[in-house]
């Protein structure tokens, strides 16, 4: 089957406003509309929201804090981020356990049937 067959994906396109005096650096702009945009299949109108992938990227952000602005704990070359970031997905879906799972997400996906030591990670 075609991916376009199997995928429903859209996007929410944000318009913002003019940043306000002494803002700019640390708060964002304010978003004044939004307009979702279907891509593929045939996703559910009012489904279309980013709150998905703004939980995700402030998880990443609290658990990698190469990921804070202004820090001084970054990667110096793309093979070094992508190996942060293996390993911090790894760690994520198969070594914590989540607060409104009571399991990993691997397990709740039955990829594996136990939560996994830190030592096991780092062996496989």
């Amino acid at each position: 089957m075609p991916l376009t067959k199997r995928v429903d994906f859209a996007q929410l396109i944000k318009v913002y406003g003019v940043n306000r005096d002494g803002e700019q650096r640390y708060s964002p702009a304010e978003v004044v509309d939004s307009a979702p945009v279907e891509i593929m299949g045939k996703p559910v109108r009012s489904r279309i929201c980013t709150s998905h992938v703004e939980r995700q990227n402030l998880s990443i952000r609290m658990g990698m804090r190469r990921m804070t602005h202004l820090t001084n704990g970054f990667s110096k070359t793309w093979e070094n981020l992508q190996a942060a970031y293996s390993l911090w997905f790894a760690y994520y879906n198969f070594c914590r356990v989540h607060q409104t799972l009571k399991v990993t997400p691997a397990m709740e996906s039955n990829l594996t049937d136990h939560v996994w030591e830190l030592t096991e990670l780092i062996a496989a």
